[in-house]
């Protein structure tokens, strides 16, 4: 956790459990007059103690930390201070994610691999109180604030709630029930009736159908879930 003490126009926070990540963004923030990074934080305890504590205009965050989800860091930091913009930097493909950051409270959501100057825009442009995706969320992004589901959906996966996806994540990666109960600190009771959704809402008809379809889906996003 480092904490920098300026009197910035723009306070940003960076959370992200990559050092090289936290520097390059840094380095590309600390270019620019208006804007400046006023901490920076690799876990989701880290980020809450800094934003209990200090004022911040803008978190940047990774969707994926090492102790909790990223989602349900959204809610968090947005329940201690509402007034905070939250801008998703993820490797993660936004047509799975993107609508679950802004349904968290978050307010844009860019993939890491694009160029400084789209992650300037972005970060002004969310500072500015408006919504940063990409121009092809842009339409399902419309739809999902008018109260319409997008026609198509890419993935079945889509169809989960968040705390549905979570354990959907966790099963693909080979975390048993119990496991899981203890991971997101819900009761065992609890789990089998994520589980039990999820195989109606995807289709599926055993648990073994549920493991194998969810061992492809997270090998096909590259993707291991962060255990605690």
């Amino acid at each position: 956790m480092n904490v920098k003490y300026k009197n910035p126009s723009k306070r940003i926070l960076i959370v992200d459990d990559h050092p090289m990540m936290r520097t390059g963004l840094a380095q590309l923030i600390g270019n620019e007059p208006d804007l400046m990074v006023a901490a920076e934080a690799d876990t989701a305890g880290q980020a809450i103690d800094l934003v209990a504590k200090l004022k911040f205009d803008l978190a940047l965050l990774d969707i994926s930390l090492p102790d909790k989800n990223g989602l349900e860091l959204i809610k968090d930091l947005r329940s201690l201070r509402p007034e905070l913009a939250i801008l998703v930097v993820s490797m993660h493909d936004e047509m799975i994610y993107a609508e679950r950051v802004l349904r968290a409270g978050g307010r844009g959501y860019i993939m890491k691999q694009e160029g400084g100057q789209k992650f300037l825009k972005a970060i002004r442009q969310v500072l500015a109180g408006q919504i940063y995706v990409s121009e092809n969320m842009s339409s399902r992004i419309m739809e999902m604030f008018s109260g319409r589901q997008p026609e198509h959906s890419s993935s079945p996966v889509q169809k989960l709630s968040d705390r549905e996806f979570e354990v959907f994540q966790l099963v693909g990666s080979g975390v048993g029930t119990r496991a899981i109960a203890e991971q997101l600190h819900l009761s065992v009771k609890t789990v089998e009736v994520h589980r039990a959704n999820i195989k109606s809402k995807l289709g599926l008809k055993s648990a073994t159908e549920l493991m194998r379809f969810a061992v492809r889906w997270v090998d096909s996003q590259g993707q291991t879930p962060k255990l605690g």
